[in-house]
């Protein structure tokens, strides 16, 4: 009885494994998910008392059973059934098929992570790269929005940086919900960004059947009051105008609206910045003989770009890249622009509900136009475009002063930091030279730098809509621009604000 076994130990390693393993599953994961279940519920409880726009019921919802509703929706199964019958398919793959894309598609929001560490890494990350400012806001317009009301900020799309930077600023009003590309599907980012509340969306699929199953997860959400967050230009600018918008989601959004049930709202929200950390990679895309780069020679320019700043940090010669800014607009009732027009797109079919969605599409790009913040360096870069020649420092803070009254003349909203247009000329005009992109010559004068003048009309383009309509068209000759231009310039749907205030975030 007293007898020792002896065992290998690959055995007793093993064992050890699985003990470990069983105690584990059985002891500590429930207790961790306890304890994580308890701080979600306190922070939910907190934030729906706090927050103007409430976190509904569908976002807490558990990802498995919105899957297996947006599964067996019965327009899912109609659509599966007949794309089984048109492609002689069994129906049993083409549900699986759909439930693959139910799964691709549908977040799992966690309310702790986005508000306890999304929120601090966006805060961080907004603030260690910009200096951040919160441009004017319709609070009136926000604050007459009803609680309850289904809520969709509507942006321009500058960079990957107006994810972190709107969910920062727009985190003391709701959880948004954003509709992300295919880029935001690497591995381990996607799982990030799903547990943030983002689900994705296959740009430009032609697939009938993951149109039909995304339509109808854009209209479960929407039906249930999700704040969302969308970019109706479908994708970066290019050259950093306003895009025409892609009416493909708005549409998903608007065709089950139902003006007696849940008011619909639209904010429309500008964005701009002093620097776009894309900018040069987005106007070499617009580039067709270009050729394209792959995600190694992406990687490597990516971390080329990182490690130059972390050693500028370390000499003590980094600077942030100037200034980022977001305008919250007036918010336009669906409910009362149905009621203005006699129309309900419920019954709208084929080119009339499509005329109807392009209608209101137009309308809120040029609220967003309206709402985009004119920045130091979209100053500075319009003024040496227009002159073309060299400038002395007084004559180019002459010039500034001149623009920017007639940005203001327009409606636009001139971000001056301090309050100070000298300043801003200053911070412009410093921007542009520590990236060599103006360069001062011997005598004092500043000119562009040669070969970057396509960077500064990036910079230029973001405001090109505000600017006075003669100046325009003699700019842009192309008549498909000058009707962009012409729908931007309009600012019908936002009240004019001149010389307006900002405030830094705290």
């Amino acid at each position: 009885m007293d007898r020792s076994v002896e065992i290998p130990l690959w055995a007793a390693l093993l064992l050890g494994v699985l003990a470990a393993w069983a105690a584990l599953d059985r002891l500590m994961v429930p207790s961790v998910r306890w304890l994580v279940r308890q701080r979600t519920n306190r922070v939910i409880d907190e934030l729906n008392t706090r927050l103007p726009f409430e976190i509904p019921a569908f976002k807490l919802t558990r990802r498995q059973v919105l899957i297996d509703r947006l599964v067996y929706d019965p327009r899912v199964v109609e659509a599966a059934d007949a794309h089984a019958l048109e492609h002689r398919m069994p129906r049993e793959v083409v549900m699986a098929r759909v439930e693959k894309y139910a799964r691709e598609i549908v977040p799992s929001f966690n309310a702790y992570l986005y508000f306890r560490v999304g929120y601090w890494l966006a805060r961080r990350t907004a603030r260690l790269l910009y200096r951040v400012r919160l441009g004017w806001s319709d609070e009136e317009g926000l604050a007459r929005i009803p609680r309850g009301s289904t809520v969709v900020f509507v942006m321009n799309h500058r960079s990957n940086m107006d994810y972190v930077l709107v969910g920062y600023l727009a985190s003391r009003r709701a959880a948004l919900s954003y509709a992300v590309g295919e880029w935001a599907r690497i591995w381990p980012l996607h799982m990030l960004i799903r547990s943030m509340g983002a689900y994705f969306v296959r740009r430009g699929s032609g697939d009938d059947l993951y149109r039909r199953v995304l339509e109808r997860y854009v209209f479960m959400a929407t039906q249930a009051g999700v704040t969302q967050a969308v970019y109706p230009e479908g994708g970066l600018s290019r050259d950093g105008m306003l895009r025409r918008p892609k009416l493909g989601l708005l549409d998903y959004i608007l065709r089950a609206f139902d003006p007696e049930g849940r008011d619909l709202v639209f904010v429309p929200v500008g964005l701009n910045y002093d620097r776009v950390l894309e900018d040069r990679t987005l106007l070499a895309d617009a580039l067709p003989e270009r050729p394209r780069v792959g995600r190694m020679a992406a990687a490597w320019n990516t971390l080329s770009f990182v490690g130059r700043n972390l050693l500028l940090m370390a000499r003590g010669r980094w600077h942030r890249f100037g200034y980022a800014c977001a305008c919250f607009g007036t918010p336009l009732s669906v409910r009362e622009y149905c009621a203005a027009r006699g129309i309900d797109f419920r019954s709208l079919r084929g080119d009339e509900r499509h005329a109807a969605v392009e209608e209101l599409g137009a309308a809120l790009m040029r609220a967003v136009g309206a709402a985009i913040p004119v920045l130091p360096v979209s100053l500075v870069s319009t003024v040496f475009l227009r002159h073309g020649g060299a400038l002395s420092e007084l004559e180019l803070k002459a010039r500034v002063f001149a623009l920017a009254q007639a940005v203001e003349d327009t409606g636009g909203r001139v971000y001056v930091p301090r309050r100070d247009l000298d300043y801003a000329v200053t911070v412009g005009l410093r921007m542009l030279t520590l990236r060599h992109l103006v360069a001062e010559d011997a005598d004092g004068l500043f000119r562009l730098a040669r070969g970057e003048e396509a960077v500064l009309r990036y910079y230029a383009n973001s405001v090109a809509h505000l600017l006075p309509e003669e100046d325009l068209t003699r700019r842009h000759g192309d008549t498909g621009t000058r009707r962009m231009i012409h729908l931007c310039a309009s600012v019908s749907l936002c009240e004019p604000i001149f010389s307006v205030r900002l405030s830094e975030i705290p």
